[in-house]
């Protein structure tokens, strides 16, 4: 079997609605987020912690990045593993990255015991990435490009047959573009650029 080459990844663009799991009392309310850094993780919990200030517990777990990931899981006082971890489970087997999911706890009197913690943070997790728009997109690397105004045409005609983003541009006596390019391209296109006389190419590093 060939080795699939995979340069695409799964992830939210925008928050979902609330979603409301019910347990014995104890209310469990579900939020998933698109984040690209753990600034934005603090910001959502904070957020939060206003919207719902007489909760007990805002357990939480994330994912971040597409090649290297970093993730964690946040049982906020609730027994060891019974909240975060499951919440983390969701986000892996739905497959889904740059995400947060915060389950919001009030609690109702009645215990439930860490296999019904587990369930009800799982399910909640569950409910709000069901509740999500799970988009699939590539992963992308950017060139600059750099070359004298006089192979503008050279340059550009590459650009249209490839079908190639530009995100940048700077067109003076000496021009600038940068390029955004699907992973599994990147190889390619940096050779026929690298290929045009007197056009430099380089990657840009995030």
């Amino acid at each position: 079997m060939e080795a699939h080459f995979n340069d695409t990844y799964k992830t939210i663009l925008k928050p979902s609605k609330e979603v409301l799991f019910k347990d014995k009392n104890s209310k469990f309310y579900g939020y998933a987020y698109p984040i690209t850094s753990e600034q934005d993780v603090k910001l959502h919990i904070e957020e939060l912690k206003k919207q719902h200030h007489q909760a007990r517990h805002w357990c939480y777990a994330y994912q971040i990045g597409t090649e290297t990931v970093a993730y964690r899981a946040n049982d906020d006082g609730e027994p060891n593993n019974s909240a975060g971890m499951p919440i983390y489970g969701q986000i892996q087997s739905f497959e889904v990255t740059n995400i947060l999911i915060v389950i919001v706890r009030y609690f109702g009197g009645v215990k439930l015991g860490v296999g019904g913690l587990i369930n009800a943070y799982k399910t909640g997790a569950q409910l709000a990435l069901e509740n999500a728009k799970i988009k699939e997109l590539t992963i992308n690397i950017d060139f600059l490009i750099k070359f004298e105004y006089e192979l503008m045409n050279k340059v550009m005609r590459v650009i249209k047959e490839k079908n190639l983003t530009i995100t940048n541009q700077k067109l003076e006596l000496s021009c600038e573009i940068t390029i955004s390019v699907r992973k599994k391209e990147a190889n390619t296109i940096f050779e026929i650029f690298e290929s045009i006389y007197k056009v430099l190419i380089k990657k840009v590093e995030t």
